[in-house]
């Protein structure tokens, strides 16, 4: 296997190294492209293009795999809690017992946000997006902890991801209390990590709070799944932005932004509302499969498929076990939910939907948790970020670490060329 690539332009050979990866995959390095021929690559949405060497994540679309840090995704989400997935995307490794309660122990200390915080949130009014919201928290952050992360240190690094950590699901939390109109909540030291999440976002203030261990499973769970994903636009986003040496906190505020958007993290919301309104249109289920199949009408079917995967998303799979056990657990009655249920009995059937492999994705059986949880569809994609925290964290920590150069993509201009000024009286 030949271990570099020849170019040949305008008369002349060029070789470029062929990188591999641990996992066999290539690909041609063009570092020294630009200076060596004067050209440049145009990758538009980056589909071909490398941006780094990283250790975290590997994806396989067509395998439908998926590991963090070469352990199994479906080993991870039956064995593992998130706190330890979390550490694990960080560091490197499986935490042992000690350095387990050590962890969660320092996010404890950690947890409290500054009452002022309080203040910022009591300027959004009750209709303002809460990933909007949670974006511009983050973003404040910086003015409570001002000193920025010496990088060189293991002991500030491990701190700032500890504050972080400790802090952002109060976050969460205070936004959906918000939205709901409940008074804000601090955790209790006494609750593991997720239950503790829970507890802060759904305790309400007459009663005691009740824990249930299928619901905290299922959490568990998809916050597991949602942790880390590879490059794709929101863990891109903390990169590149962490790559001007902007702070922790700015670059994950930047990555909430990037998941907003509705090709991101707001697939689980879009699928909710798809849901809505094939129920206000007399929940017709067959019907709307139907319209998915024809070329030639508008309806996109949501939360089927996916843009990576090209076969059955491995998340999905773990997920949809959840998903039934919390459905079965809380015996919901709710219309919405039963045509969910329609939608994916009749997508896992019918031969269209089977032979092009558009199986019901993670977005999908996420959606349909959240709502029997009592999650507002708005928050959403504001629990998809709770979970890809400790990934976006990873990344940025990786991307410092490897002192990684400013992130600078080139551009093939195709504007006006050269034109002179003409005076205002004479256009």
């Amino acid at each position: 296997m030949s271990d570099k690539v020849t170019l040949e332009f305008n008369g002349n050979k060029y070789d470029f190294p062929i990188v591999e990866g641990t996992e066999k995959e290539q690909a041609i390095d063009i570092k020294t492209l630009r200076s060596a021929t004067g050209l440049t690559t145009i990758d538009p949405g980056y589909k071909n293009t490398g941006s780094c060497e990283s250790a975290i994540t590997f994806l396989d679309g067509e395998k439908g795999i998926l590991r963090y840090r070469g352990y199994s995704i479906e080993e991870l989400a039956e064995k593992a809690d998130f706190l330890e997935v979390a550490y694990l995307l960080i560091f490197g490794e499986l935490p042992n017992t000690d350095q387990l309660a050590k962890f969660h122990a320092d996010i404890k200390k950690e947890s409290h946000v500054d009452e002022e915080m309080k203040k910022i949130l009591d300027g959004f009014p009750k209709s303002a997006h809460p990933m909007g919201v949670l974006s511009s928290l983050t973003s404040a952050l910086i003015a409570f902890n001002p000193s920025s992360v010496n990088v060189t240190s293991e002991n500030d690094m491990y701190h700032a991801i500890v504050r972080i950590l400790a802090k952002f699901p109060v976050l969460v939390a205070w936004t959906l209390r918000k939205k709901k109109g409940l008074p804000l909540d601090y955790g209790d030291d006494s609750l593991g990590y997720v239950e503790n999440i829970h507890k802060m976002m759904f305790k309400r203030p007459s009663e005691d709070y009740k824990s249930n261990k299928i619901v905290i499973d299922a959490l568990d769970k998809l916050l597991i799944l949602h942790a880390d994903h590879e490059q794709n636009c929101s863990t891109s986003t903390v990169r590149i932005v962490g790559s001007s040496h902007a702070g922790l906190f700015a670059s994950l505020s930047a990555g909430i932004s990037a998941l907003w958007g509705p090709l991101h993290g707001g697939a689980n919301q879009a699928v909710l509302e798809m849901l809505e309104a094939i129920e206000a249109d007399g929940g017709d289920t067959k019907k709307y499969m139907a319209k998915a199949k024809d070329k030639n009408d508008p309806f996109r079917l949501m939360g089927f498929g996916h843009r990576v995967y090209k076969n059955f998303d491995p998340r999905a799979k773990i997920i949809k076990v959840a998903a039934d056990e919390v459905l079965n657990d809380l015996g919901i009655d709710d219309p919405i939910l039963d045509i969910a249920k329609g939608l994916e009995k009749e997508a896992l059937e019918d031969p269209y939907f089977v032979d092009r492999k558009l199986y019901p994705n993670v977005d999908f059986y996420s959606g349909i948790i959240y709502r029997a949880l009592g999650i507002p569809t708005e928050m959403f994609t504001v629990m998809f970020a709770l979970g890809r925290l400790p990934g976006w964290i990873a990344q940025w920590r990786e991307m410092r670490l490897n002192n990684e150069p400013i992130g600078r993509p080139r551009q093939v201009y195709v504007g006006e060329n050269h034109r002179f000024f003409v005076e205002v009286n004479k256009r």
